[in-house]
């Protein structure tokens, strides 16, 4: 009976009829909840335009009418944000809610898996294909692999269970193969019974979409492994999907920022230099901006900040703290809403800034920036500057301080050796790209050779067209890499 009323109510939530495929999923999803054994989990796989959103949306709503209680998580801030505006619930970054701040070492801060104080909750899990498990990047977190880590914490809970969502067409996590966390081999290896689903009937509303009928066929040549093919986007009879030329992207761009805002305009290029060029292009040509920082720009932090929430702090403000943030990511995107004291210490420069987070309910921090990552081709501020920064800040503020522990304790707090670090945001790469959408999405794949044509770059080519929600315009697209005749359908 309760299987019924879960079936019928996840149904209930559709604008459309399900196709067989997504009623599949229903009833699969219901089998799991319905599983009274305690190590369970399910994975729900499927590609751009077969409504997994759709289903995911469906379900949550479903559940929240019956009272059933579930955390709504997602890797990114921005991946988090439109997790809760699909499904009208309140989603969070994994990070900020299964780990918790244990000691800060001079360099950074080390952050220890909390405890799960959850108990008969789902955790529904969205961008699964982001989810690594490698150690790369994440030392500071718990045990360092992030997959391992949230397992662990969710199952660590009397009767807690998760659903995981992600389109294995994506980009897998920086240096690895694929994604773990929808491989069904990974999961069931941590001794759960796995329920799966995949998707891959692309729904007839969506036929109608340059967008996804071209994504669509990407990821059709990556399930086939025609990576040695150079893809071919037809544009003919699609609305949503153009191609711009060099002389007609200034315009263009400034079209879309009248349109839809900055906010939800972004260019998508391969490398971070190249990103640098868009973005000092845009703000000299399109943005008019002549100050390296001003308000109104658009920003993007490159390496985590750690917040301090002592009650003397005013760094931050209370409703961020009680949302349980206890970094801001490298990823997350701001506004800057002031500017003001530009200086040069220990040979950096700084600014300090107002800056409004979007993808945390628009909560302000007001703190210091480094600007020296602007601009630069590195990703952030190589070892080297942040050796130089530590060792500066030391020698020249704390050096009389006799104990090494009294001197890293004033580090923590130091202003300046904890500056942000940014950058523009008007243009990124497609890894800080994923996870998030945006309106009106520019791609520039740059000059392709044969020796391009990878796997990575099909992955890469699917994941920045599915950025877009409403046009996608491929900036000095090939006439190689286009088809001129309309699509055979039977629509």
């Amino acid at each position: 009976m309760i299987a019924d009323e879960l079936s019928y109510q996840i149904c209930r939530q559709f604008d459309f009829t399900p196709t067989a495929q997504q009623r599949q999923a229903i009833r699969t999803f219901v089998s799991f909840m319905a599983d009274r054994d305690a190590h369970t989990a399910m994975i729900l796989r499927g590609s751009a335009g077969t409504g997994k959103t759709s289903i995911a949306a469906a379900i949550v709503k479903s559940l929240a009418s019956l009272g059933q209680k579930m955390l709504l998580l997602a890797p990114t801030g921005r991946a988090a944000k439109v997790f809760s505006i699909n499904s009208n619930h309140e989603a969070f970054t994994i990070h900020c809610r299964i780990y918790r701040e244990r000691s800060y070492s001079g360099i950074g801060g080390t952050f220890n898996l909390n405890d799960n104080m959850h108990t008969d909750t789902l955790f529904i899990i969205d961008e699964c294909s982001m989810i690594s498990n490698g150690t790369g990047g994440e030392s500071a977190f718990g045990s360092g692999r992030l997959l391992d880590d949230l397992i662990q914490y969710i199952y660590s809970g009397r009767n807690c269970r998760m659903l995981l969502i992600g389109d294995r067409a994506q980009l897998p996590p920086v240096g690895e193969q694929e994604s773990p966390a929808l491989n069904s081999r990974v999961i069931a290896a941590y001794g759960l019974k796995l329920y799966e689903q995949d998707l891959n009937e692309v729904l007839r509303q969506s036929q109608d979409s340059g967008i996804l009928y071209n994504a669509t066929t990407i990821r059709t040549m990556i399930t086939h492994d025609a990576h040695t093919l150079l893809p071919k986007i037809r544009l003919h009879g699609f609305a949503d999907i153009s191609i711009v030329t060099g002389n007609e992207l200034i315009e263009s761009l400034a079209s879309s920022y009248s349109k839809v805002g900055t906010d939800e305009t972004m260019v998508i290029t391969r490398s971070n230099k190249r990103s640098n060029i868009y973005n000092r292009g845009i703000r000299n040509m399109v943005l008019g901006r002549e100050e390296e920082l001003t308000a109104g720009d658009m920003l993007m932090v490159v390496k985590n900040k750690y917040l301090d929430y002592a009650p003397s702090s005013s760094s931050v403000l209370p409703a961020t703290a009680d949302r349980g943030i206890s970094f801001i990511a490298n990823g997350d995107r701001a506004c800057v809403r002031r500017v003001r004291n530009v200086r040069e210490l220990y040979d950096f420069r700084f600014a300090d800034v107002t800056l409004d987070f979007p993808d945390y309910d628009h909560f302000e921090l007001d703190t210091t920036v480094i600007l020296d990552t602007l601009a630069a081709d590195a990703p952030a501020l190589t070892h080297e500057q942040q050796e130089q920064l530590y060792n500066r800040v030391m020698e020249e503020d704390y050096g009389d301080i006799a104990v090494k522990a009294e001197r890293i304790k004033k580090m923590k707090g130091n202003d300046y050796f904890n500056a942000v670090q940014i950058k523009y945001a008007y243009a990124i790469t497609c890894h800080k790209a994923q996870g998030g959408q945006w309106a009106h999405v520019y791609l520039d794949q740059g000059y392709m050779t044969d020796e391009m044509l990878t796997p990575d770059y099909l992955h890469w080519l699917y994941t920045a067209f599915t950025r877009a929600t409403e046009k996608l315009y491929l900036v000095n697209w090939p006439e190689t890499q286009t088809i001129d005749h309309a699509p055979i359908t039977d629509r």
